[in-house]
């Protein structure tokens, strides 16, 4: 059976890394996406700043998994227009597209009206990051020219905490595990989204995961 084969856009940040990681585990060839001296496991490398990216890098490969960050004001409108640029690389093509998101844009009624970040106790730090976010996954979903899938993390997503190996994943509204939590472990998300990319089918659809 021929092995599947997955480049990692920004493997170098802390979950990029973890995703890599996971997927080398599951016997998967992947590419390294970095800007600068690889960090990760992955057993090749494309160095190149994601916006230099043509669709030549990207041909061939199964799936892409967008592991892109920005936290700095002046950078957070790079959430819509770096997702904009690996769509349009991989527009027309049979690739999937795998977003590492954000919680901040998961909705919290059945109508689908009002979202995380609209509620009183989210930190008011993070309405900026959870907006930009927000905005690129709404710009995401009017791509009907690529295989995308958004996975939403927990609210709680922790970067340094455990992995259990046991997580429950969800749709578009916010959900809680036993514990009454809405937790996940960046290790842990690491997995789903690699389980996501060999066995998922959610094409143009934004679910979720949390720590079951």
């Amino acid at each position: 059976m021929k092995s599947m084969k997955m480049a990692v856009v920004c493997a170098n940040g802390k979950a990029g890394r973890l995703i890599v990681e996971k997927a080398v585990e599951r016997g998967i060839e992947v590419t390294a996406v970095v800007r600068e001296e690889n960090r990760s496991s992955a057993q090749n490398v494309i160095q190149k700043d994601l916006f230099s990216l043509v669709p030549e890098d990207l041909a061939g490969f199964d799936a892409v998994i967008d592991a892109f960050g920005a936290w700095t004001p002046e950078k957070l409108p790079q959430h819509s227009s770096s997702l904009k640029h690996l769509c349009d690389l991989l527009s027309g093509t049979w690739t999937r597209l795998l977003v590492v998101g954000g919680a901040g844009s998961l909705y919290v009624t059945p109508d689908h009206t009002a979202q995380v970040m609209d509620g009183p106790g989210f930190p008011e730090a993070f309405v900026p990051l959870a907006g930009s976010m927000g905005q690129a996954l709404d710009e995401l979903r009017k791509r009907g020219d690529v295989r995308w899938t958004y996975l939403s993390p927990a609210c709680d997503f922790r970067a340094d905490g455990g992995e259990t190996g046991k997580y429950l994943f969800g749709g578009e509204e916010l959900f809680l595990n036993e514990k009454g939590e809405s937790v996940i472990s960046y290790a842990d998300y690491a997995s789903a989204m690699i389980e996501e990319a060999i066995n998922g089918s959610h094409i143009r659809e934004r679910i979720s995961v949390i720590e079951a």
